[in-house]
Order: C-alpha cells, then sequence, then structure tokens
C-alpha cells in the first residue's frame, strides 16, 4: 500500500516537472548558446528564489501576528459578588427551590470541652 503510493506521488512529481520545466537539449548547441542558456536558467532560479523568499516572510510575518493577537487577550479581573445562599440556588436551580436553606444547621458542633479532652489525650 506504501510503496503503491510513494510510486504515485513519484509519477505525479515527475509530471508536474515536466510541465513546469520541459527537458532541456542540450546536443548540437554551440558554447554562446549553452552560456545563453545558463544565463537564462539562472534568471529563472532567481525568480523562484524570490517568490519563495516572499512567501516564506509573508508567512513568518502571519505568523508572529497570530502569536501577538494570542498574546493580547487577557482575561478580565472578576469581581467578587456577595449574594446570599437562598439567591444563589435560585440562579443555579431556578424556581425548583421555594424553600429557604440553612446551611448553618447542617454544620457539625463542636464543643471546647470536646477538643480539650481530645488535646490532653493526644498530649499523653
Amino acid at each position: 500500500m506504501l510503496e503503491k503510493e510513494k510510486d504515485e506521488k513519484k509519477v505525479e512529481r515527475e509530471a508536474s516537472l515536466n510541465e513546469k520545466v520541459p527537458p532541456l537539449q542540450l546536443s548540437g548547441l554551440s558554447i554562446q548558446d549553452l552560456q545563453a542558456l545558463c544565463k537564462e536558467l539562472h534568471q529563472k532560479i532567481d525568480v523562484v528564489d524570490e517568490e519563495r523568499y516572499d512567501t516564506e516572510a509573508k508567512i513568518e510575518n502571519l505568523c508572529q501576528k497570530i502569536f501577538e493577537l494570542k498574546g493580547k487577550m487577557k482575561r478580565p479581573a472578576l469581581k467578587r459578588v456577595k449574594i446570599s445562599a437562598d439567591a444563589m440556588l435560585g440562579a443555579l436551580l431556578g424556581s425548583k427551590v421555594k424553600e429557604s436553606v440553612d446551611f448553618k444547621a447542617n454544620l457539625k458542633t463542636v464543643k471546647k470541652e470536646e477538643e480539650k479532652v481530645r488535646a490532653a489525650d493526644s498530649a499523653d
């Protein structure tokens, strides 16, 4: 499977190169003709290199702009909002909660005497 894909890519590459760059016929050319052909090829190479450099510069510029845009986005500082537990439950659950919930009633109550006894036991 991979070899087949490689062969297909190779054929496509050769076909595109043949379209863009016709094969050279060097036989029967004089020295002046060869020199002119070399100059022409150098000019084509220079044009292609300039285009490649320009596209690389554009890509680099766009990457820098993207990086700058990502860096400029800052999260706003959140403000502390005082809201009662009833209002919070009402906002979260909607109109389902009609009665008030007393969270303090559900907390454990610890007596100071029990803390002293525990502290004494742990010290011994």
